[in-house]
């Protein structure tokens, strides 16, 4: 099977944080609107735009998650952290990240979002 660096079996939890940190965090619900190919990064990944609403717009990330076809991302709702700052990769730059869980090879499953929360609700 090899490694399996994300094998919840093998990961113990992580030290407590003031809950300051993570309410600093600004984690929205987001609607996909487009979805490109992403050849030049290292990793397979897409480019993925993301519309968090009127009061923050639309925001691009390059994202890990070819395990999903582009129709089944495009209209999908999202949670995305949108006060990481921005990331250059590959000549493109990542606005924020979109969040999913960890399979233990590192594949990334999409958080879900049940339909009728509008893009820019903030996740608490």
């Amino acid at each position: 099977m090899g490694h399996q660096p994300h094998d919840p079996a093998a990961l113990p939890r992580k030290e407590p944080v003031d809950p300051t940190s993570f309410f600093a965090l600004d984690l929205r619900v987001g609607r996909v609107v487009a979805v490109e190919d992403f050849p030049e990064a290292r990793t397979p990944a897409y480019k993925v735009t993301v519309d968090f609403g009127p009061a923050v717009g639309t925001l691009a990330t390059s994202a890990q998650i070819t395990n999903y076809a582009p129709d089944e991302l495009d209209g999908r709702l999202v949670v995305g952290a949108i006060n990481l700052g921005d990331k250059r990769i590959a000549g493109f730059t990542s606005e924020f990240l979109v969040l999913g869980g960890l399979e233990p090879d590192g594949t990334v499953r999409l958080l879900s979002v049940d339909e009728g929360v509008d893009p820019g609700a903030p996740v608490a």
